[in-house]
Parts: structure tokens; C-alpha cells; sequence
């Protein structure tokens, strides 16, 4: 009985100290207030077609391109390129043929040691 009485005593006698999260009255910003004015108010100029003009480069289509120049010899080495002989891999030929076109192109050379 006795802490409870000192609890209602103690309880009494405290302050209370509580935040109230419901205000009666918003807190007022002027300056807040006034931006939000001036851009309620504001009106867009209207757009023209000249508002562009020296902003951007007009466009202009493209040059057709110019056709390559022909030499003198391209006759002469169209008819050598026809007249060559198609070569096919894998197509058996005579020995002699083999012979004269094959190279022994892999060549291991000896290992040379340094002496020290």
C-alpha cells in the first residue's frame, strides 16, 4: 500500500512532459508561401517557330558521293583476273605440280647453347 501511495505521490508531483504531434495551428512559412505564389503565377512565354533560328544549324541534305575514277589499265586487268586459273584446296594434282609449288615453310631451326 505504501508504494503505491508514494507512486501516485511521485506521479503528482512530476511534470509531465509529452510531445503533442496534433497542432491546432500549421506552422506558416513565408518564404515557402511566397515561392509557392510567384510560381503559381508564372506564365510560359508561347513558343514561336523563329525561337530556334541561330540557336541550331539548319540542316542541309548531303552531296551525293562522286563515283570512283576508272584507270587506264582496268580493261587490261579485268581480263587478266578472268583468265587466271581458279585454284581449289583439296583438288589432287600431277606430282610435278605438287613439287614445284610446295615450300617448306616450317623450318625449326637448332637450338644454339650459350656457353659461359
Amino acid at each position: 500500500m505504501l508504494a503505491q501511495s508514494i507512486r501516485l505521490v511521485s506521479r503528482a508531483s512530476a511534470p509531465v512532459l509529452r510531445r503533442r504531434f496534433g497542432t491546432s495551428m500549421p506552422r506558416r512559412d513565408i518564404i515557402q508561401d511566397l515561392y509557392l505564389k510567384e510560381l503559381k503565377s508564372y506564365k510560359a512565354p508561347p513558343v514561336k517557330a523563329t525561337d530556334s533560328v541561330g540557336q541550331v544549324k539548319p540542316w542541309v541534305a548531303p552531296s551525293a558521293p562522286t563515283p570512283p575514277i576508272v584507270e587506264a589499265s582496268a580493261p587490261a586487268d579485268l581480263s587478266e583476273y578472268e583468265s587466271q586459273i581458279v585454284e581449289v584446296e583439296g583438288v589432287a594434282t600431277t606430282a610435278a605440280e605438287e613439287e614445284s609449288d610446295v615450300e617448306d615453310w616450317f623450318v625449326v631451326e637448332p637450338l644454339q647453347t650459350e656457353h659461359h
